[in-house]
């Protein structure tokens, strides 16, 4: 608490087993997570500040209670009823003191905002509920409804084999109804994007675009008061200063170090090193609705003609595997016998000449400005790509956009080559699929390769209403089967997730879907 008028940069100097500092690459696109699909936004809100009625814990590979004490499902699979976690405090902030603790009507508001054009709340979010669109909530959900005060029941339009997986996603997050009800009331409901309240390990204090965000512990957290009194995300956009930081002690944590980073961090006797494999794939977006990347032979075209062995070895640095489709191999489902694209220039040529196209065309690369997980070098990348599609007579011009500003043009699909990562957030493969690949996702603009294709889309919708994995899996191997023919993607690659810790760090481990748990870090001076 004493640190928080102080500079970052004195840090080191007043250290306090009380205070973590976490060295983040960007700002997040506000605290209402509903509104946006980012992982740094779900970082900074739903980690931090919320819980839902479910989460899965990575671990284990299962999904566990948590604002739901216990759930049951009706035989037809078309309902699910919680009983809700009893004495849930919402946070005290400086903007709000709640009167009650958890109960239906919150539930009941967080997920009717999302699926009901005639809720008040319902056109707060300017650019909508992206996830809640593209998981197709809105014609999946026939209503939501509290059968007593501490239960919720949804009931479902058709079985969704995916259901209750996905309420553990940071979208799915509860809000409190009472602290909306008074927002609305003065006429600020925009407030809630910019000073939130949750239920979540800690409650925001203070944040400074671009520079600092500052939480303070929740002390009235239903699974304990966290290990650290204050928690700061120093944000800190270039890696090469997120690990001068971290040997500095201004950070505890450092997270998406350079590969390169990760190998002097191993060396240094203050530094240790979290790992997971990353349930992530790292891929260039192909936008099917901008000519002529509309023609199938020209995306693939690109596949063929882009050295994803130069390009791993030079961005990832051996921190990651060549991806060949949407999600990772350890997935299950994942059509292990479906081939890729060599490379292969003469055959990328003759695809062109075949699309009429001979003499090549011009496009843009879009790319990020800093290093991410996902991206450690996106000026490299998008120069090997441009030096390849050159090759074949493709000239792409380079577009570097700042992150919340590219993520904000590509979900508007105004982009043509696009530098892009998905992290599945429960292990299951529609959380790709969906997402990513389903018609309803162009419109709420996840699905960055803009294609809707009526075969793929009744695939992905017959795979979330089987209950059998088997036959999920048949169907999930026709879908992928087309995501590949029609080379909707540049896949690139399956990464290593890493972040670098101070000696005497404990309690953090390297979340394989990219989400984070402060809850129980704890910092010894």
């Amino acid at each position: 608490m004493r640190l928080a008028t102080l500079p970052l940069l004195l840090a080191p100097l007043l250290s306090q087993a009380a205070t973590l500092s976490v060295c983040t690459e960007a700002s997040p696109d506000g605290f209402d997570v509903v509104q946006y699909n980012s992982l740094t936004t779900t970082n900074a809100s739903a980690d931090v500040l919320m819980n839902r009625l479910v989460e899965y814990d990575a671990a284990s590979g299962q999904l566990t209670p948590s604002l739901a004490e216990r759930w049951e499902a009706s035989a037809d699979g078309r309902s699910w009823t919680f009983q809700l976690r009893p004495g849930v405090k919402f946070q005290h902030t400086q903007w709000f003191t709640p009167s009650r603790e958890l109960n239906a009507d919150d539930v009941l508001f967080s997920f009717q905002r999302m699926l009901d054009p005639a809720h008040p709340w319902y056109k707060v979010a300017a650019n909508g509920y992206p996830h809640a669109q593209s998981m197709q909530w809105p014609a999946l959900i026939e209503r939501v409804e509290a059968p007593t005060p501490m239960s919720v029941r949804f009931v479902l339009r058709q079985p969704d084999a995916t259901f209750l997986a996905t309420l553990s996603m940071g979208f799915a997050s509860i809000y409190s109804a009472e602290y909306a009800d008074k927002l609305l009331a003065a006429g600020t409901p925009e407030m809630l994007n910019s000073q939130p309240v949750g239920t979540g390990p800690f409650a925001l204090k203070r944040f400074q675009k671009d520079a600092v965000i500052r939480y303070v512990a929740n002390p009235d957290y239903f699974a304990g008061k966290p290990a650290v009194d204050d928690l700061v995300f120093a944000i800190t956009p270039d890696a090469n200063v997120r690990l001068q930081k971290i040997r500095r002690g201004e950070c505890q944590i450092a997270l998406s170090p350079k590969p390169l980073d990760v190998q002097a961090a191993r060396k240094d006797s203050a530094l240790q090193v979290s790992e997971t494999p990353a349930f992530m794939t790292a891929f260039v977006a192909l936008n099917s609705q901008h000519p002529p990347l509309d023609k199938p032979q020209v995306r693939q075209a690109i596949n063929l003609a882009f050295d994803k062995t130069s390009y791993l070895q030079a961005v990832f640095e051996g921190s990651a595997t060549a991806a060949s489709g949407p999600y990772p191999p350890t997935t299950w489902g994942y059509a292990k016998d479906l081939p890729g694209y060599a490379h292969d220039l003469a055959k990328a040529k003759a695809l062109l000449a075949e699309a009429g196209l001979a003499d090549g065309f011009k496009t843009t690369i879009w790319t990020r400005p800093s290093g991410s997980l996902l991206n450690p070098n996106p000026t490299l990348g998008a120069q090997l790509l441009q030096a390849d599609l050159a090759n074949i007579g493709i000239q792409a011009q380079i577009r570097v956009i700042e992150w919340g500003e590219l993520i904000r043009r590509a979900k508007a699909g105004e982009h043509d080559l696009l530098f892009m990562g998905w992290a599945g957030d429960n292990g299951d493969p529609d959380n790709f699929l969906t997402p990513q690949f389903a018609c309803a996702s162009v419109q709420s603009g996840l699905n960055f390769a803009r294609y809707c294709d009526e075969k793929l889309d009744q695939l992905i919708a017959k795979g979330k209403a089987a209950s059998d994995q088997a036959e999920r899996s048949a169907l999930y191997l026709q879908a992928q089967t087309i995501i590949q023919q029609q080379a909707l993607w540049l896949p690139l690659a399956h990464p290593t997730a890493f972040a670098l810790l101070r000696k005497g760090v404990t309690g953090y481990q390297v979340n394989p879907f990219g989400r984070q748990d402060f809850a129980k870090v704890a910092v010894q001076p």
